[in-house]
């Protein structure tokens, strides 16, 4: 029998297409690169960071019963991450991401999460309805969540019972849907994981330093904010104050996932015992070890 979870993630866990090239890029650009598929989502992408580092993640998401998500699922568990709690459809398919890397960073990105948008609360039944937590016996770890479920599901979680014993750790996906952690905002619920885009779109502000955005989210009701700003400073913000440090300085020859690796490593070092100030140096040094891996020519 697989052992207790020490840590859930849920959202999305789909199939990643990545092309990368060395090249600076812009629209209409054609270049010679890399073109990759690999298990990804943000929610499986925090799962597999966090099993690297020794700990044993459970994920609740949707997967389907096809080809690909069979192959989905088989490498979810060769990379340690528990996938008996994920919702099986019959009739939805598995999801993918596609996105275009170049020197210059990200150009392009889609992702179809709609499977996991239309399972729906389906997915969060072994929270609500056991063997992982009931409304009247409510799971009391950690769980990482990410924005890609709906905004309807979002709302649900931030204020359902089942949830309210929690460690949860919350992150958006993409700018595109920073507005679905608005429930998490207005509740005062969570530590949000944010870029400085996010932080300010979530605000309706612009914001200049990862700073003024965690003051600004703070002021808004978030229980704590941690946002990154690139290779710039990177802040957490509590009610006890704020705590900036800044990136190591590396090669940038990836980024899609960087976010989720600085996340996992985060929680990783606190769930560890370690205080503000070394969590966020450690999860800035993941994040850089990762954006600097070599990606082939």
């Amino acid at each position: 029998m697989r052992e207790k979870p020490e840590i859930l993630c849920i959202g999305s866990v789909l199939w990643d297409v990545i092309g990368r090239s060395p090249s600076t890029m812009r629209q209409g650009s054609d270049v010679p690169g890399r073109i990759t598929r690999l298990p990804g989502g943000v929610a499986l992408n925090i799962a597999m960071t966090l099993a690297n580092f020794g700990l044993r993640p459970a994920l609740l998401s949707a997967v389907g019963r096809d080809p690909e998500g069979d192959e989905l699922i088989r490498a979810c568990a060769t990379l340690g991450c528990g996938t008996e709690h994920v919702y099986r459809s019959e009739d939805l398919p598995t999801d993918w991401y596609m996105a275009v890397e170049g020197a210059n960073g990200l150009i392009a990105a889609i992702a179809d999460a709609h499977s996991l948008e239309q399972a729906g609360g389906r997915i969060l039944r072994p929270l609500t309805e056991g063997p992982l937590g009931t409304d009247d016996a409510p799971y009391r770890g950690a769980i990482a969540l990410d924005g890609n479920l709906t905004v309807a599901l979002l709302e649900e979680i931030a204020h359902s019972p089942a949830f309210r014993g929690a460690d949860l750790r919350i992150a958006p996906a993409s700018p595109g849907k920073a507005d679905r952690l608005m429930p998490f905002l207005r509740a005062g619920r969570g530590v949000l994981y944010v870029n400085l885009e996010e932080a300010g779109l979530l605000c309706r502000e612009a914001f200049t330093t990862a700073g003024d955005a965690a003051a600004g989210l703070l002021a808004r009701g978030a229980a704590r904010a941690i946002v990154t700003n690139g290779g710039d400073a990177t802040c957490d913000g509590t009610s006890e104050g704020l705590i900036v440090a800044s990136p190591p300085e590396v090669l940038v020859h990836r980024v899609t996932g960087a976010g989720d690796t600085f996340m996992a490593a985060h929680i990783v070092a606190e769930l560890g015992g370690a205080d503000r100030g070394t969590a966020l140096t450690r999860a800035l040094a993941a994040a850089a070890d990762y954006v600097s891996g070599d990606i082939g020519t």
